[in-house]
């Protein structure tokens, strides 16, 4: 059982829903990237989402991309986010997701950055411009390493594609609640968690619910169809603002509020 698995496993025994949070690596620096985790896990996180900054970031909102300029403008690279990870495994065991684009996978080799990043203590990646159909030699590779490879399913997402993209899902499926890009807005769940409820009927995987999530009210809209859900663009805006301790506020109040629907 690998460490996001064990995760799921306890949140369901428990009956409590995931707080998964998404963090660009070293934005604005690595200081702040580190201590973010550690705020974020005491705060209440079950999962961390690490960004892998990349200059065209086509699945994410101005936030991020804000985000990932700084991160690049301050030197991180593929081989420091390898060191990063590195870092927080000395304090940390929260399963660590890169959140990412499949050129810096590309241009590090797919088997060795497995190999290296599965070594230091990532637990899988999360690719959004790698479609389930291109990503079968990734998956295998990935499989090989007990190294999770997320897979999406989105409001459009056919029932006979939800069905494949189930097949072999592990760790999570990655339900994205609205066509565009990442970023902090108001939206309508239920078109997301019709789909959601399509993926339960093929597989057991959590599912997990993201894109617009910015406050305890949307996390638990979102929740409801869903074992998880995720907060990026609104914990990244307080960290380039260098405001850890409003991340942290933030990331209490999301986990008190999905903590407050355990009956």
């Amino acid at each position: 059982m690998t460490r996001l698995d064990k995760v799921f496993a306890d949140l369901r025994a428990a009956g409590k829903k995931g707080l998964i949070i998404y963090i660009t690596a070293g934005a604005p620096d690595t200081d702040t990237t580190l201590a973010a985790v550690r705020a974020a896990e005491a705060a209440g996180a079950n999962v961390i989402e690490l960004g892998i900054p990349f200059s065209d970031p086509m699945a994410d909102g101005p936030v991020i991309q804000e985000a990932d300029v700084a991160a690049i403008r301050a030197g991180m690279t593929v081989k420091k986010f390898l060191q990063l990870v590195k870092e927080i495994r000395k304090f940390s065991q929260i399963p660590l997701l890169g959140m990412g684009y499949i050129n810096n996978i590309l241009n590090y080799g797919q088997e060795a950055f497995i190999a290296d990043f599965k070594a230091a203590g990532l637990d899988g990646l999360i690719l959004p411009d790698v479609p389930h159909e291109e990503s079968g030699d990734l998956r295998q590779l990935a499989a090989k390493e007990d190294f999770h490879i997320i897979e999406f399913v989105t409001p459009g997402t056919t029932p006979d594609r939800v069905q494949e993209i189930c097949r072999n899902a592990n760790g999570f499926i990655y339900c994205v609640s609205v066509n565009g890009v990442t970023g902090v807005r108001k939206i309508d769940y239920a078109p997301i968690g019709k789909v959601a409820q399509l993926v339960r009927q093929h597989t057991a995987t959590p599912v997990a619910v993201g894109f617009g999530i910015g406050s305890p009210e949307a996390a638990v809209e979102a929740s409801q169809h869903a074992d998880a859900v995720i907060v990026g663009s609104a914990v990244v805006r307080h960290l380039l603002d260098h405001d850890i301790d409003g991340a942290a506020r933030l990331i209490v109040s999301l986990r008190q509020a999905l903590d407050a629907q355990v009956k």
